[in-house]
């Protein structure tokens, strides 16, 4: 056993916390950096509390939800990305997040590996990773750091009037700062969009913060989407309900549907950072709405 921040954690974590899969000739690998609970009153906040309070019982989800916090690992073009970096230590209170060092490992993946990062955005549970030194004391000194310009420029002086979530404001700020200060050199902002690999493109949505981006996947006529925090529990089956985490309410809602529409269309894989493991699943049109229909494990 190894002692981390006042935890335990084992040398070998037998939790299944990793899926892999194809796109075509890319390597595609989903880990989960753990799971963190959120209450379901984050959610809906635009609609009546009896509504969605019914709408979340229909789902079976409870008071609070355990939010998975998805990474992902791409390979192509002799590149390995990762993307987006989990939570770390940002929240040490926590015990089930801030797994990914020890996952990584367990994958097989060196974090010397790496040779790019996305960051959807500039939130401590998807940068809160490489401020953890288990993970950043490993990483190689010529990592290239791939996120919008727009949301470096908003967390250099993050204005958080439109949200209305409560108490993790200074840890969002200090986390961006941190990132920010820490990584000067390894950041390579881009304005809309950006092939960060042969097949793997980092484009700007906005909503969820200023700069929020998505990643897209294709090869060999196969499609994957990373939506980020496009998309968040409860957000497929009500993609009308606007949450407490989004920076631009209706613009995130405008980008959540666009996003559901052209899945829904194409029939490709789509996950996101806050569904649960593996999160992979395509959407369906289901009357007026849509409808997460989850992959078969096939580990």
């Amino acid at each position: 056993m190894c002692l981390c921040h006042g935890s335990l954690y084992p040398e070998h974590d037998v939790v299944p916390s990793r899926y892999a899969t194809r796109i075509g000739d890319i390597e595609v690998m989903v880990i989960s950096d753990g799971a963190i609970p959120v209450p379901a009153n984050v959610l809906g906040t635009n609609i009546d509390p009896a509504i969605r309070d019914a709408a979340l019982r229909g789902r079976f989800l409870p008071d609070v939800i355990d939010w998975g916090l998805n990474v992902v690992v791409v390979r192509s073009g002799g590149r390995t990305i990762l993307i987006d970096a989990g939570m770390g230590s940002e929240m040490p209170e926590s015990t089930r997040t801030g797994r990914l060092a020890l996952r990584l490992k367990c994958a097989g993946i060196a974090p010397g590996s790496i040779t790019d990062v996305i960051a959807t955005h500039i939130h401590m549970d998807h940068i809160g990773g490489l401020l953890d030194e288990r993970l950043r004391s490993q990483m190689r000194p010529d990592l290239r750091i791939h996120v919008s310009r727009t949301d470096v420029e908003f967390f250099e002086s993050p204005d958080f009037s439109h949200n209305t979530f409560n108490g993790i404001q200074d840890i969002i700020r200090t986390s961006a700062t941190n990132f920010l200060d820490a990584y000067k050199s390894e950041l390579r902002p881009f304005d809309k969009e950006y092939q960060v690999a042969p097949g793997v493109v980092v484009t700007l949505t906005g909503g969820h913060t200023p700069g929020h981006s998505v990643v897209r996947v294709a090869s060999g006529g196969e499609r994957l989407t990373f939506a980020g925090d496009a998309v968040v529990p409860a957000g497929v089956e009500s993609p009308e309900w606007e949450n407490a985490f989004d920076h631009e309410p209706e613009e995130a809602t405008r980008v959540r549907v666009r996003l559901l529409q052209e899945a829904a269309e194409t029939g490709e894989l789509f996950l996101a950072s806050h569904l649960s493991f593996p999160s992979l699943g395509r959407i369906a049109v289901d009357g007026n709405a849509f409808r997460y229909v989850p992959t078969n494990w096939a580990y």
